[in-house]
Parts: structure tokens; sequence; C-alpha cells
């Protein structure tokens, strides 16, 4: 006898494989029963269907309503909202939200509170500095050999942190115009010292085959471009996007890379972990781009589950960012410590393909700085003492050294060397 699986239990096994040319994507029982409630008139067909998903977004109070039941503090802060990135969550991932707790972590990550109205000091609409970066509308170029091409102003699901919210949805800056391409295009061409180009947004994963083919194709056949990235959220939000129509187009355009946007583990679903097997398997290298969350995915267990549920999915625990200061974030954002407390907890207590590199993505263009923990305790003598990751002292021979000069250590303490 099955036992009936509770509302908001730990995703199951997928129970349905669809065989006809149509329907070629799983659906999970927790999204069957989702479909089933607040979708009854979408069809399996229609509801793997990825542009079905994006025409379905929900957006309005209403349809938030009808789904989720709202707290006083997030109704009144979507009935204030005005301006770039309003509400807009896919059905599928609506699906993965739990109705009644408004502290659940993807719950969080998509419908606003009123603390996004409240300003703190070193905020700003564009905390990296970007548009001083940018050269041409929808290009930053900031590091020597790599550009940002920015070339969708929408997401297929809103992330509140998200550090271009002043474009989302932002009628005022169109990003994925034709004329606008050909000016990134043209000064990607006329800038040799650029070999890495990164497909930002918004996400590039909402654009249509033929588009992206477009696109990778005029850059491939610029000489000096060598490598290819696409940044996105979509295998996680719209996982139904990843077709064999999409892995086709990406194929041909190898080296290609793909930053994925993961944020907790509840996000590793079957439909997900599809997602990025058919990436995977049309030799896609995959990496995890994850934003420290308050209250969200600043502990050490929900960080661990989340990089090895990655690298089970062949995703590469690549980046975890400290939020950026973006206006209204401060109820997102955690001390560094938090992340330094992280990756303490994970470099040497599982394997080092799960350990992300932890930066700060710093303010008014700085670039990507690395934050580590200080693993260098000082020198003795010409030996050079290390703290491992069971905060025991080691020595290594270093003569002649300077690394930690200016914190020379005591002869060790019994059973320390």
């Amino acid at each position: 006898m099955r036992t009936a699986i509770p509302p908001f239990a730990p995703y199951p096994r997928i129970i349905k494989r669809q065989v006809s040319p149509v329907l070629r994507f799983p659906i999970s029982e927790r999204s069957e029963a989702f479909r089933a409630r607040f979708f009854p008139e979408a069809t399996a067909a229609e509801w793997c269907d990825w542009r079905w998903q994006l025409r379905h977004r929900i957006r309005t109070l209403d349809e938030l309503e009808r789904i989720i039941r709202l707290t006083t503090d997030e109704r009144t802060a979507i009935a204030r909202h005005r301006g770039s990135l309003p509400v807009s969550i896919t059905p599928y991932y609506a699906g993965l939200i739990d109705a009644h707790d408004a502290s659940q972590p993807l719950r969080r990550t998509m419908i606003p509170v009123t603390d996004e109205y409240l300003g703190s000091p070193g905020e700003a609409e564009d905390p990296l500095g970007e548009d001083a970066d940018s050269p041409v509308p929808g290009l930053v170029h900031r590091y020597p050999d790599r550009v940002l091409f920015l070339v969708a102003n929408s997401c297929a699901a809103n992330c509140r942190y998200c550090t271009r919210s002043r474009m989302v949805d932002n009628p005022e800056r169109n990003t994925c115009s034709q004329t606008q391409w050909e000016q990134g295009l043209a000064y990607i061409a006329a800038h040799p010292e650029v070999r890495d180009v990164l497909l930002s947004g918004g996400d590039p994963l909402i654009l249509s085959d033929d588009r992206l083919d477009w696109l990778l194709g005029r850059l491939r056949a610029i000489p000096h471009v060598e490598f290819i990235r696409i940044g996105t959220k979509v295998p996680v939000v719209l996982p139904q996007r990843v077709g064999p129509s999409l892995t086709r187009v990406l194929k041909r355009y190898h080296p290609l890379w793909m930053s994925i946007h993961f944020t907790h583990p509840d996000e590793l679903t079957p439909e997900t972990r599809e997602a990025c097997s058919r990436l995977a398997d049309a030799g896609i290298p995959l990496g995890s781009q994850t934003v420290l969350l308050s209250g969200i995915n600043d502990r050490v267990d929900v960080m661990t589950e989340l990089v090895h549920g990655l690298l089970k999915a062949r995703v590469k625990p690549y980046y975890l960012y400290q939020c950026d200061p973006i206006v209204g974030s401060l109820h997102f954002r955690t001390p560094v410590q938090k992340g330094l407390e992280i990756i303490r907890g994970l470099r040497g207590h599982t394997t080092g393909y799960a350990v992300p590199s932890y930066v700060i993505d710093a303010p008014d263009g700085g670039g990507k700085i690395p934050i580590l923990p200080d693993y260098v305790a000082g020198r003795d003598g010409d030996d050079l003492v290390l703290t491992n990751y069971e905060g025991k002292l080691f020595r290594y021979p270093d003569p002649g050294g300077k690394l930690g000069r200016d914190r020379t250590l005591p002869l060790f303490p019994e059973g320390n060397g």
C-alpha cells in the first residue's frame, strides 16, 4: 500500500517519463499533484512545454493568492511594487514553494516582502558599477580578456535579490534588440584581447533556439573568441526548456560552458536533475553559482547538502557569492564571517570538488575578490605554520619564505607538530 506524500515532502522519484515525440520530459509526483490541483486545464504535454510555462508565469497578486496563503507583509509588498523586477514565477517552480510557511527558503527568494523597500548604507541600484564599464549598451568590459554580454532583460523567474534588478523586466532597458546585439558583436570583433564572452542578462536561455543559434554562431565566427559561457537559472526554474532542440544548438558551439544559479537543495528535483543530465550529456561543463543568503542557505549542513547534490547532478560548485548590496537587500545579506564559516565547514570535510570559491564582487567595479579562511598561522624559524581543517597545527619547511614572518609563533605545544 502506497504512503501518501505530504504536501512538502522531499522530492520523490520520477513517476512519468514521456515517450511520445511531444512529451519528452519527466514529471515528478509533486509537480503532477500541483498541476492537477492548480492547472487542471493544462495537459501533461502543455506542462512539459517551456513556452507554456513562460506564458503562464504567475505575476499578479490574485494569481499568487490562488496558490499561496500570503502574509500581510507579502501582500503589502506585492501591491506596492512598481517598476522592474516584478513578481514572476513559473508554474513548475511555484509547485516547489510552501503555500503555508513564509520562512521557506524558496518562497523567500521569490515572494517580495516590505524589507525590499528599506534602503541601507552602501546599497545601490548598480552596486557593481557595471554601467560605468559598459562601452556599448548591454556589454560590460571589466576584465582584460573577457566581457559580459547582456543579451536578455527578462528571466523565467525573478529572484528578489537579483544584482540586476534595475533592468530585469524593465522596458527601458531592452538588451535583446537586434541593434544592440550588433553593437556588442562589433565591439567584441574590434577588440582582439577579448577571448572569453559570458552571455547573461536576464537569462539567455529564454531566447528561442533560432535566436540563440544566430547569436552563438556570430560569436563563434569571431576568430579571437575562444570561450563562450552562458549564465542561467533556467535549468532550475524552467527545466523543461532543456529539450533536444536546445542541446542540438548548444553542441554546435563548443567549447561552451554553463554557470547555473542554484540556491538551495530543494531545487534539486527530478526535473532539474534531468535538465542537468541532458546538458552534461551534450558535452557542456556545468558549474553552480550560489548566492549566500541569510536564513536560506547560510548553514553548513544546508550548503553541504546542496554541493553534494550538485556533484551527483554533474554540476561543479563554482562560486559562493556574498550577496551584492542592491537597494533593499539587507534582509538577505549575511556577515562575511558566515561565508568563511561555511567554507571551513566544507574544506576537508568533503571532496575538494564540492568546495566553491567564496567571493565578494567588489562594489564600484572592483571585480571578484576571493575570501578565504586564514590557514596560515605564522612562522617558526624556517617553518611555515599551517592550520588544517581540524584546527591542528602543522609545519611545512619553507626556508627563506616571507609569508607570515610578522606572525612568529613559539615552538609547537606537545602533540601539535
